[in-house]
């Protein structure tokens, strides 16, 4: 399953991390140096949730972001009782 959202498009990205030692110059040390450097991701808060898409309720794919946004329409429960009688 992809990390993507589906309404913004956001997937994971790569970056870096750096390790460093040493004390930095501002603080009266000799300088910091980097010692490694290792790959990492930086994973989308991605949610699945029901929402109203073309008039029908559908599973989709959505970052956090889009949900506080008010960019998705979420799909409300309707009681088996009330579904029948509308």
């Amino acid at each position: 399953m992809s990390r993507l959202c589906s309404i913004c498009g956001k997937r994971t990205q790569t970056g870096r991390m750096i390790k460093r030692r040493g004390k930095a110059k501002k603080y009266g040390g000799v300088g910091e140096k980097i010692t490694g450097v290792t790959n990492r991701r930086f994973m989308p808060n991605i949610q699945v949730v029901k929402a109203v898409i073309d008039g029908k309720n559908k599973r989709v794919r959505v970052c956090t972001k889009c949900l506080k946004a008010g960019k998705v329409l979420k799909a409300c429960r309707m009681p088996k009782a009330v579904e029948a009688a509308a």
